[in-house]
């Protein structure tokens, strides 16, 4: 089967060792007997997102040491691990595109969607068995932390008084830790020293959160021909984010009353919604903030000796917090 290609400029160098990924999570998803679960694997074989954490572990290593197997399984763990979120998330939220085709629970109902989720996370409690306590404590935890992190936004809905580091927590723990687990992994089992470890760990918590703020502002100006997945959804679910923070604490009671009734009904005036973030700045703001963090994450890598790796790390914080797709 012809593997695609990631969409990340900077994974180039590392396209082959990406590709080695792919096959060992098709090969976790073999076809079984049946056909009916098995047209639903294949399927879920057809679609690749970016890979950005695995490309995060490999490039990782690649700066402090040398890529080898044992950083192909554990790549190929936490893109699985996203993998299911993303399953679990389509349901919760009633997605109906992801990657430019149909969702699994649109062709085969949220059961299906949920359950495969659990088929994958299943297969990860398989592919950790062999790996050193210490990995298993930094996969598990992070799996926990983005749970909690999820939980945290769901029982926020609504809550209109939310405020901008309390946003700023709640996507450290539902994304950025575990795009920093990523890095921290890639170098710990590449050897590297502590401070190396605990750099690169802060570069992808950073560049996590950048990746999140921006996430969120696709969310609501993005192109659903070009991201690719359905737009909209943390706004119709009254999912507080950065830009719209921005927007409650820059109007007056009058005014928030008005976008309180915006926001609850997003659905109808989304266009609206889009128009006041725009007229007040908030987008622009959102954006700041996004690569004020990519800044931090750049300056996390300051340590790191010259190399390619390095350098294509620095192109991929860069390419998190500009994305238009």
């Amino acid at each position: 089967m012809q593997l695609p290609r990631s969409r990340v400029p900077a994974f180039r160098r590392i396209q082959n060792r990406l590709n080695q990924v792919k096959e060992l999570i098709n090969q976790q998803l073999t076809t079984p007997k049946d056909q009916a679960v098995g047209q639903l694997l294949d399927y879920m074989n057809t679609r690749s997102g970016k890979m950005i954490r695995p490309g995060l572990v490999l490039l990782s290593a690649d700066a402090v040491g040398k890529i080898t197997d044992k950083h192909i399984r554990i790549a190929a763990i936490v893109e699985m691990i996203h993998n299911a979120t993303l399953l679990h998330d389509d349901v919760i939220d009633e997605g109906h595109e992801r990657r430019g085709l149909p969702t699994i629970n649109r062709l085969w109902g949220n059961e299906s969607a949920v359950i495969l989720g659990d088929f994958l996370l299943s297969q990860v409690f398989k592919m950790c068995a062999n790996l050193e306590p210490k990995l298993i404590r930094i996969i598990a935890a992070t799996a926990a932390q983005t749970c909690q992190g999820e939980l945290r936004q769901i029982m926020e809905r609504q809550n209109w008084r939310l405020s901008e580091p309390e946003y700023i927590d709640i996507i450290t723990e539902k994304s950025a830790v575990f795009l920093s687990s990523c890095c921290r992994l890639g170098a710990f089992v590449a050897r590297a020293g502590k401070a190396e470890v605990e750099s690169l760990a802060r570069f992808g918590l950073n560049a996590g959160i950048a990746f999140q703020i921006t996430d969120d502002l696709l969310d609501i100006t993005g192109n659903q021909n070009r991201t690719g997945k359905t737009g909209g959804n943390d706004a119709d679910r009254s999912k507080l984010t950065l830009a719209v923070i921005h927007l409650l604490r820059s109007v007056n009671r009058k005014e928030k009353a008005r976008i309180y009734n915006k926001l609850s009904t997003v659905g109808k005036n989304k266009n609206a919604l889009t128009a006041l973030l725009h007229s007040y700045g908030s987008l622009n703001y959102a954006h700041t903030r996004a690569q004020e963090y990519v800044a931090r994450a750049i300056r996390a890598l300051a340590k790191l000796p010259r190399s390619d790796a390095k350098e294509d790390l620095i192109e991929t914080a860069k390419f998190m917090a500009s994305r238009t797709i």
